[in-house]
């Protein structure tokens, strides 16, 4: 293989062709945002309403935020399963914070601290032990879990200071909460770090061959380390919004957001295996996630129902182009 065709200054090209492929996945995901909103809207009464479209964001925000970090982390060919146990972690922390008699810019500080450490703790394993990512964040997810079930047991941090609440509860203008706003604004630096910047066509270079990226002189373990430190800063920033939302702490907090915010990055485009994938489509993957699941709310659908939906929608984002490039060889071929 020719190293110099997976050299950073190369990647550039390839990377463009890549985007404008999976502007038709985009296209193809707003179609489907607008379907879904068209159905609701037509399914109840109250949905069209400004203030319960609001509300709809908070369904999707907080586990969008951890989908951008984590959609930069698959594209680099790895993947964080404990970032809902991180959250968890991270809410315990600032609970413990709270009940000490800290501020809220010290629970911020706190929650987006323990974040950072727990990302840094699984890069570290990683990186430095060349374990595979999942192994290790398999590990870490009922580690992290754990560590928050062993300080709360059966009791429920409540005791939030006054103020803190308004991370998770209150709005910027209007009817835009704190939440949606942070979130678009994230949204917009990550699509600038991960498309306009060289730091980026690093990472779509170690997706794609990670040891050519190594020859053509890009530092690989430095990138998936901050990397991982960045998916735990992420997960830190949903545990302040969450926390602040539901102004209470329980080691069962966000139980089972990893499936979704996975089901949220491959949704959007992002190839599972690496390499390719835009931040644009995890956003509007976002919005499609968080219409259905409102939708699903106002025509009072069980939870149970909703996680079939989520398990399979992953199953078939996966499963959909693996079939799709097979019929595409046999095309081809004949």
């Amino acid at each position: 293989m020719n190293q110099q065709a997976l050299a950073p200054h190369v990647i550039p090209d390839r990377v463009v062709g890549r985007f404008d492929w999976w502007k038709r996945w985009e296209l193809l995901l707003f179609a489907v945002a607008v379907a879904i909103f068209i159905f609701n809207s037509m399914a109840s009464p109250y949905f069209l309403n400004p203030y319960n479209l609001s509300d709809a964001t908070f369904n999707f925000t907080e586990k969008a935020t951890i989908a951008l970090a984590m959609a930069l982390l698959i594209i680099c060919a790895e993947i964080d399963l404990s970032v809902a146990s991180i959250i968890a972690l991270s809410s315990t922390a600032m609970g413990a914070a709270a009940t000490a008699g800290f501020g809220p810019p010290v629970l911020v500080i706190v929650g987006l601290a323990v974040g950072v450490a727990a990302g840094a703790f699984n890069g570290f394993i990683v990186t430095r032990f060349a374990i595979p990512s999942i192994v290790v964040t398999i590990g870490t997810m009922s580690l992290f879990r754990g560590i928050a079930f062993v300080v709360l047991g059966d009791h429920v941090y409540r005791t939030y200071p006054e103020g803190f609440n308004f991370f998770g509860q209150g709005y910027v203008w209007w009817v835009f909460s704190f939440e949606f706003v942070l979130f678009l604004v994230l949204a917009v630096v990550f699509g600038v770090v991960l498309h306009l910047t060289s730091f980026g066509r690093r990472i779509y270079a170690i997706g794609n061959n990670p040891i050519a990226a190594q020859f053509s002189g890009v530092r690989v373990n430095r990138i998936r380390f901050s990397l991982f430190m960045l998916t735990g800063l992420m997960s830190g920033v949903a545990a302040v919004l969450l926390t602040s939302r539901i102004s209470s702490t329980r080691p069962t907090i966000a139980m089972g957001w990893e499936l979704e915010v996975i089901t949220m990055v491959v949704l959007g485009g992002v190839n599972i295996l690496g390499g390719s994938g835009t931040i644009p489509g995890v956003v509007i993957a976002g919005f499609v996630m968080g219409l259905v699941t409102f939708g699903f709310g106002l025509l009072n659908v069980p939870g149970i129902v909703q996680s079939i939906f989520i398990g399979s929608l992953l199953i078939g984002v996966i499963a959909l182009p693996i079939v799709a490039g097979k019929i595409a060889d046999r095309w081809r071929t004949r």
